[in-house]
C-alpha cells in the first residue's frame, strides 16, 4: 500500500470502528478491554487523543506526568472517558476519519496500526466476530520489530508466531499459532482470552 492507501485505509478503519461502537450496549462499553487496567471506554477515548488535543497541550500533559507516555495516556484516558458520553466516544472517531494525526515514531503506518490494535483490544474482548481486511492487517505485521516488542513488554523469546489464515511469521523457537490479527496483538504486548492461540507457549500469551 502507498501513502495515499494507508490514509484511505486510516479513515475507512475509523469508520468502521465508530460502527462497531455505536452498536455496543452500556454493558459492553463498560467491560475490560485487552488493554491492562481500560474498560472499553477508556480505549475508545485513547482512540481520539491525537485528534483533540493539539501538540502544546500534549508537551504539557506529558510534563505534568514526569516524561511518562504511558502514565499521560492513562490518566487522560481516564479523563476524558468520564467526561464524554459513549455516543461522543464513537462521533470522535467517525468525525475525524480524515485527521492526519499520527504517533511521534513510525509515520502513517503506525498511525494505522494505533487504530487495528486498538481496535481489537474492544472486538476481541467482547467476543465480535470482526476480521480485520488483509490490506490494512499486512500494514500492521510489517510494523513488528523489536523496538515495539520492548515498548510493549512482549516477550517473545524463544518464540515463533506463525499465522494460520495468511502468509505470516516472526520470530524463531517453539510455534505459537493463530489468526493474524490475534498474533498482532500478542506481538504489542496484550494477552489474549482462552482459545485464541494454539502451540505449546500459548499459556504465556492468554489472560486470566
Amino acid at each position: 500500500m502507498d501513502l495515499v492507501d494507508i490514509r484511505r485505509a486510516i479513515a475507512a478503519e475509523r469508520r468502521e470502528l465508530a460502527g462497531v461502537l455505536d452498536g455496543l450496549t452500556e454493558e459492553q462499553w463498560e467491560a475490560a478491554s485487552l488493554c491492562a487496567g481500560w474498560r472499553v471506554r477508556e480505549v475508545a477515548a485513547h482512540m481520539s487523543m491525537g485528534f483533540r488535543y493539539p501538540l502544546p497541550a500534549v508537551v504539557w500533559e506529558l510534563v505534568k506526568a514526569r516524561g511518562s507516555l504511558h502514565r499521560m495516556t492513562d490518566r487522560l484516558a481516564r479523563k476524558d472517558a468520564a467526561a464524554a458520553s459513549t455516543g461522543e466516544l464513537a462521533a470522535y472517531l467517525r468525525d475525524h476519519a480524515d485527521h492526519p494525526w499520527k504517533p511521534p515514531v513510525g509515520g502513517v503506518e503506525a498511525a494505522l496500526g494505533h487504530d487495528v490494535i486498538h481496535g481489537l483490544d474492544i472486538t476481541v474482548a467482547l467476543g465480535l466476530d470482526r476480521r480485520v481486511p488483509e490490506d490494512r492487517l499486512r500494514v500492521s505485521l510489517g510494523t513488528v520489530n523489536p523496538r515495539g516488542l520492548k515498548f510493549f513488554g512482549a516477550d517473545l523469546d524463544g518464540v515463533r508466531l506463525r499465522a494460520d489464515d495468511l502468509d505470516w511469521s516472526y520470530g524463531s523457537g517453539a510455534e505459537l499459532t493463530g489468526a493474524a490479527q490475534e498474533l498482532l496483538l500478542v506481538a504489542y504486548g496484550r494477552r489474549l482470552p482462552p482459545g485464541h492461540l494454539r502451540g505449546e507457549p500459548r499459556g504465556r500469551f492468554v489472560g486470566a
